[in-house]
């Protein structure tokens, strides 16, 4: 039995704060709270195996917390390594580093291969797979397509996730390259406390199985060989998180949710483990799929080494408490670790070492440096085959197990259906005994609702409708519609004496059986088969590949006629701008005309004569419609600018005016040529001839005047009634 090595690391403030309350102070192997004086504040000082200051590197880290379980699980140990801590408290940095200072998982990969290299007695096949827990679904980081994936326990694998991809590597670069294609396909997210923020648990685990090396030939190769196989975990947890520091919501928030709450089962376990064996009630393992993978680290057949992540700051100081409670829990579990040694040719590596040196007996006399790769390459497909295989049998016994629960369903309706018929046919002779014995009224007492039906008709009715019941159907009823399932009111009323048409009442449709495959199906069989459903899944996805760029581009089309007819739109709105303010400068412009003519008529009528003449007394009756007409023109441009039709009678009065002008400039005119023709017969003398020409020559030029602003004020009203 040994203890879980714990450790605590503090990462370097973010920022320079002044700290007002209280600041975290690392002494040797113990973390303490002090007051801002000086003095530690009782009751909040822990120790642990190792305590690291911000100074501390990874090569530090590594060198005396995880470099011994590293040489361990060469031996023959699993082990497991992970960080925990609050969101951006350093785990991923310590587990995986930077370029400058790598972290614990590339140390121990290189550590691993240079340890084996040493080993000169065994020989070592190594393999490695790398997964994610993102909101408690399992995804395989090598193989994209492999998405929630299960978790299955056997005797000889013990505890593992089936189809996970694995890869058998022979050096540390290749290892490297497929921890960088994982890290591509792996969930970050970015929150108010961490840019890059790990919103999933990573677990890289390697499968070590070595043996030793046979000295003689293929012959003396003997199944009683031990072979050793430990696995070695390295964990990345994603950080606790408070959603008030944090910020998170839509899809933040729900990975938080998740996150939480594995990480609050993984505190569970280690609670109930660190209570010891006499106190220990039930581990709850199983409500969390990180703590069921990691269930041979805590308290069981592993080393284990916890590093613990928190950070200075003085608004962190109660997330850096719980994360120390939490470690000082874990230091009180302990694990029996043992040797894993396997006798029987179950082991991988077994199997292809016996087919390894038959294939190598077999090609004697040829290079074998030529065929190193092509071994290699069988190596890799003959393991891809087997976990192919296994990943098949699961989902075959998957498929076993559920038509089994169907075929339990099903008898039971049967069952069900024979129990209802037997209460059927019970209640056809009661019923009859009953109309022997006692009176109709006596069926339709109050209470007597729900016991045995008694009917008003002849039993031999309800026999004729039970008779297409007689045989057996020739399909398996599946329960996909209960719409003609009698009801509880149907019951109601066959107990009320109704026959019902019962060739309608079926328990569940009828249906065909479905087909599916035989026990003794062979793996290629079954391989043949999905094969052939996924070729057909392709096509299909092809096909609605082909429909969504279809739709894509209409979508595109759509949206550029919308674009074109929105512009269309907003010139045809500011052309009717511009149209609704050309009555208002309309109805400006004649406003101001109309003074401008008031201002000449006023002078005009300011001016006196000595005599008054017919023609002045013309033109001054003639010059008072003028203001008339251009009243009556200037409410009609304002209905129009209202909103309101121009209506007959007003266009009746422009008219009017119109007319009356017309008479009036006729008989003004005619006076004027009487009134010259009078001047020409008269005899007076030449003085007063040019003496009066003057005058009549300001009447005639003022009566010009006049007519032309009328004809101007009678087409301005034209062109608005043509207008509106």
């Amino acid at each position: 039995m040994e203890k879980i090595c714990v450790a605590v690391r503090v990462r370097p403030p973010i920022t320079q704060e002044n700290p007002s309350g209280a600041f975290w102070k690392v002494e040797d192997n113990r973390i303490s709270l002090h007051k801002l004086q000086g003095s530690p504040i009782s009751g909040v000082s822990y120790a642990f195996d190792h305590v690291f200051d911000e100074n501390c590197s990874n090569s530090v880290v590594y060198e005396l917390l995880t470099k011994d379980i590293i040489h361990a699980a060469v031996d023959g140990f699993n082990g497991t390594a992970f960080a925990y801590g609050q969101t951006s408290s350093g785990k991923t940095f310590t587990m995986n580093g930077s370029s400058s200072d790598p972290g614990i998982i590339h140390r121990a990969v290189n550590d691993l291969f240079q340890k084996i290299n040493t080993i000169s007695d065994r020989e070592f096949l190594i393999r490695v797979s790398y997964m994610e827990i993102y909101n408690e679904e399992i995804n395989d980081l090598l193989a994209v397509q492999n998405q929630k994936l299960q978790i299955h326990e056997s005797l000889e694998r013990g505890i593992f996730v089936a189809g996970l991809r694995e890869e058998i590597v022979n050096t540390a670069e290749q290892v490297m390259k497929l921890l960088g294609s994982g890290e591509v396909n792996r969930h970050f997210g970015e929150t108010t406390m961490n840019a890059r923020s790990s919103r999933s648990h990573t677990i890289f685990r390697v499968v070590i199985e070595s043996k030793e090396k046979d000295t003689g030939y293929f012959d003396d190769y003997s199944s009683s060989d031990a072979i050793r196989v430990s696995v070695l975990n390295l964990v990345d947890l994603a950080g606790s998180e408070r959603i008030a520091k944090t910020g998170a919501g839509g899809v933040r928030l729900r990975e938080g949710k998740y996150i939480n709450k594995s990480l609050m089962v993984l505190g569970n376990v280690i609670n109930k483990l660190s209570d010891g064996a006499k106190q220990r009630a039930h581990i709850p393992y199983r409500d969390s799929k990180l703590t069921r993978i990691l269930q041979p680290a805590l308290g069981g057949n592993a080393k284990t080494s916890i590093i613990c992540t928190v950070a200075p700051e003085e608004i962190h100081t109660e997330e850096t408490k719980g994360t120390l409670l939490f470690a000082s829990r874990a230091k009180r579990v302990t694990n029996c670790a043992q040797v894993n040694e396997i006798l029987t040719d179950a082991a991988l590596l077994k199997r292809q070492k016996l087919e390894i040196e038959e294939l190598r007996r077999k090609l004697q006399g040829s290079h074998a440096k030529v065929l190193e790769q092509e071994i290699l390459k069988l190596r890799n497909d003959m393991l891809k085959y087997e976990l192919e295989r296994e990943k098949l049998e699961m989902e075959l016994e998957e498929e076993r197990r559920s038509h089994k629960e169907r075929d339990e369903y099903f008898r039971g309706q049967l069952m069900m259906i024979e129990n209802l018929s037997s209460l059927v046919s019970d209640g056809d002779g009661s019923s009859s005994q009953d109309s022997m014995e006692s009176p109709i009224e006596e069926c339709n007492e109050k209470g007597d609702d729900f016991k045995t039906p008694c009917f008003k008709v002849a039993p031999k009715a309800f026999v004729a409708k039970r008779s297409n019941y007689s045989q057996l159907p020739d399909f398996s009823p599946l329960p996909d519609s209960f719409s003609n399932v009698a009801d509880e009111d149907t019951w109601f009323k066959i107990n009320k004496g109704y026959i019902a048409n019962l060739d309608s009442i079926q328990a569940t449709p009828a249906r065909k059986v479905q087909s599916f495959p035989p026990e003794d199906a062979t793996p290629n069989y079954l391989n043949k088969n999905y094969k052939m459903e996924l070729q057909n899944l392709k096509r299909l996805l092809e096909l609605v590949t082909d429909e969504k760029s279809e739709l894509q581009r209409k979508l595109e089309e759509h949206i550029q006629l919308n674009d074109r007819l929105k512009g269309e739109m907003s010139e045809l709105k500011q052309e009717a701008l511009l149209a609704r303010g050309i009555p208002q400068r309309l109805s400006e412009s004649v406003a101001s005309f109309k003074d401008i003519y008031e201002e000449v008529l006023s002078k005009m009528q300011s001016s006196t004569f000595e005599g008054k003449s017919s023609t002045t007394e013309l033109l001054c009756s003639t010059s008072k419609m003028v203001p008339i007409l251009f009243s009556a023109l200037e409410t009609h441009i304002s209905n129009t600018i209202d909103g309101h039709k121009s209506s007959t009678g007003k266009i009746s009065r422009i008219q009017e005016c119109t007319i009356a002008l017309s008479e009036r400039l006729e008989t003004t005119i005619t006076s004027l040529i009487l009134s010259e023709t009078d001047d020409k017969q008269a005899k007076t003398p030449l003085c007063s001839c040019n003496f009066k020409v003057a005058p009549r020559s300001r009447y005639h030029l003022s009566i010009m005047v006049l007519f032309f602003i009328m004809l101007l004020g009678y087409l301005v009203s034209s062109f608005m009634i043509l207008i509106f």
